[in-house]
């Protein structure tokens, strides 16, 4: 099994520029919001089940889901977050822990499994090796979120409210990386963990090697 890196963060926070920087010193990313994204594109595996459970109206005429209607039905009605959430949350998984394990056969030294959700679901917890928690104040996130987004200050916010705690995610991560500053401060932190993950990593592959059975 190889060694699993989760890399977690509010929204706003950094992951997928983090994720590209550990992409660049030949890391495998599975990034589940990517399986979110081809789950819920036009013919995707999830839509079925989806418009079963809320109708046509989520859809694009493209049959794609429409997902500015989906997020505004999610964050006014907590069920039906939690529907959606019970279609989608076991496919990601298992398509995620599929491309993990597709790993073995590439040259990368471990995998970093991006998990946007990972503090709160705690469905990927045992999956992973270490969780790496990409960390920034709130108003940082809310001014990434607006200028990526063009959502509004309070639309950033309620996204906010509904996500794992600051705190809560710090007292889950096994190692962190402050975001509040620029690119390079980012990259100068990835690379001073990656020579850490690739032990931990080596240690694992000795360890299996010596109990094929665990």
């Amino acid at each position: 099994m190889n060694f699993i890196v989760g890399l977690t963060g509010g929204i706003g926070s950094g992951k997928s520029t983090a994720a590209e920087i550990f992409a660049t010193f030949g890391v495998a990313v599975v990034d589940t919001d990517v399986i979110a994204h081809e789950l819920t594109t036009a013919g995707g595996a999830a839509l079925p089940a989806i418009a079963a459970a809320f109708g046509g109206s989520v859809l694009r005429a493209d049959g794609a889901l429409d997902r500015a209607a989906m997020r505004r039905l999610a964050f006014s009605d907590l069920s039906a977050k939690a529907r959606l959430e019970a279609i989608l949350h076991p496919m990601i998984r298992r398509a995620s822990e599929t491309r993990c394990q597709s790993v073995v056969d590439s040259d990368s030294p471990y995998v970093l499994l991006v998990v946007p959700l990972l503090v709160e679901s705690g469905a990927f917890r045992p999956v992973v090796d270490r969780v790496l928690v990409v960390d920034c104040d709130e108003s940082v996130q809310i001014s990434r979120v607006m200028a990526r987004s063009a959502l509004s200050a309070d639309e950033a916010r309620a996204i906010i409210a509904t996500q794992a705690s600051r705190a809560q995610r710090l007292a889950a991560a096994d190692d962190v990386l402050a975001n509040n500053e620029d690119f390079s401060s980012l990259s100068a932190q990835i690379a001073r963990l990656h020579p850490l993950y690739l032990d931990l990593a080596a240690r694992k592959f000795h360890a299996n090697k010596l109990n094929p059975d665990c």
